[in-house]
């Protein structure tokens, strides 16, 4: 019985399902639909983020580095940690991280933290700079007394005796700016000997331009103008100094007199004197550099400065040659203007800080420019992994004057280059929110000022 009650049911079934004709779902047309409000299949976020997501993010960056740089020393041959500094060893040693202490990289680290700590209000971020930078002071001052110098082999070596830019330009500038908050003195003598190199020891071209005997003799590496900039500039500050000032603004604009190709808005990474003609590689980190080093000179120059007006046009003409180029992701390549070279987090993040930045000092459109950060940083977003490591960051990439080189360089989560530039992104864009409503009006991005009636725009 069962058994034909149960056939009987399928035939049921069957009938319902085949013996009328189904309904076809309704085919999209300019008449029955809006078309333009048809949800589009973007491959990144589209639109604001909430300021709790941006949050979190920073929070899963801050966790991870927090806990990846230690801040420790510990002796080298007992591996025991010294914590009364007081009775630091010459065996002394930070205690090993995934990432170093001292570093350019980590110096734009610690700006970036300073700034996250401003942005949040979270107190946590600042006192991670204020804490290492103590550290970083309290050794390096016991070092400087044992004999041999600053010659020795220590672990602040780059701090007691600089040999390159990369030694001292971007620890200098985190390191004042970590002094103007915490007044610790003991930073101040390494500030001025940071400075000393830059200003003084550093190879020059004959017009005073900062340049390397690597790979060839005298050539300008686009990157020292963040390894130079920022110090010169907050050393102007600090001391009120004109000649600072002076330094970094000719640095600008004699590295853009011969690297700045106009009609394309961007720079080339190397240059060397006497190369002719100059193959020109638009590496994406390095116009990071140079765009964050004016975005860092503006920040302090006075307004008064004679050449003010130049850098601030120059900056105009950088970030408006860089939005042209960014995909439709957000990203920007590894060579900016080769759509077939990889995307590349690091210049990414960079880009995304210094149009945000340039929104929020004045300098920039919002109109124009806010969407570009909107975009750029959904797309960093993406690249922070739920350990907060920055994913697709190009390492540590020397001057090369073949596409092969830039085409093919690693990426990798201990490249440090990516960590700074992606807290900057975050915490700049979180300053920006408070200035500006972002909307969706007609399914794009827009920006209105705060206060601002955006419905009568619909």
């Amino acid at each position: 019985m069962k058994r034909k009650l149960s056939i009987c049911l399928l035939l049921t079934i069957n009938f319902l399902t085949t013996g009328y004709p189904q309904t076809a779902p309704q085919k999209i047309t300019d008449s029955n639909t809006a078309l333009h409000a048809l949800q589009p299949d973007y491959p990144v976020p589209y639109g604001p983020q909430k300021a709790e997501d941006i949050t979190s993010v920073l929070d899963r960056l801050f966790t991870y580095l927090d806990a990846s740089t230690p801040a420790k020393v510990t002796d080298r041959k007992t591996k025991t940690e010294i914590t009364d500094l007081s009775r630091l060893t010459p065996d002394a040693v930070f205690e090993p991280g995934v990432f170093r202490l001292i570093s350019y990289e980590w110096g734009v680290a610690y700006g970036a933290m300073l700034l996250a700590g401003e942005a949040t209000g979270d107190k946590k971020y600042t006192a991670y700079t204020t804490k290492r930078m103590e550290l970083i002071g309290n050794v390096a001052k016991y070092f400087k007394t044992l004999p041999g110098g600053p010659q020795a082999n220590n672990p602040v070596r780059s701090v007691l005796d600089p040999r390159a830019l990369d030694d001292a330009g971007s620890m200098c500038a985190a390191m004042i700016k970590t002094f103007n908050i915490s007044k610790d003195q003991n930073l101040r003598p390494f500030i001025d000997n940071y400075i000393d190199y830059i200003s003084n020891k550093q190879q020059r071209l004959s017009d005073g331009t900062l340049s390397r005997n690597r790979p060839m003799a005298d050539a300008l590496w686009l990157d020292d103008l963040y390894m130079s900039v920022p110090a010169l500039a907050q050393m102007g500050k600090l001391t009120g100094e004109k000649k600072y000032f002076d330094d970094a603004c000719r640095q600008i604009l004699q590295f853009s007199q011969r690297m700045f190709n106009k009609e394309k808005g961007l720079y080339m990474h190397g240059w060397i004197q006497d190369m002719d003609p100059h193959p020109e590689f638009r590496w994406a980190r390095c116009n990071g550099w140079a765009l964050l080093a004016m975005s860092e000179i503006l920040d302090v120059l006075p307004s008064d400065h004679p050449s003010r007006t130049a850098i601030l046009e120059q900056f105009r003409a950088h970030i408006r040659g860089i939005a042209s180029y960014q995909s439709g992701t957000g990203f920007w390549h590894q060579l900016i203007d080769r759509n077939d070279s990889y995307f590349e987090t690091s210049a990414t993040a960079i880009f995304t800080y210094c149009a945000a930045h340039g929104i929020n000092k004045g300098w920039l459109d919002a109109k124009a420019y806010g969407p570009m950060a909107v975009l750029g940083w959904n797309a960093v977003q993406t690249k922070v992994n739920a350990q907060g490591q920055v994913e697709g960051t190009c390492v540590g990439t020397g001057m090369a004057f073949d596409p092969a080189f830039y085409y093919n360089r690693p990426v990798n989560v201990a490249a440090a280059h990516g960590y700074g530039p992606a807290i900057m992104a975050g915490a700049e864009m979180l300053l920006l929110m408070k200035k500006y409503q972002i909307i969706i009006n007609d399914s794009a991005v827009i920006f209105y000022p705060q206060g601002t009636d955006w419905k009568q725009f619909r």
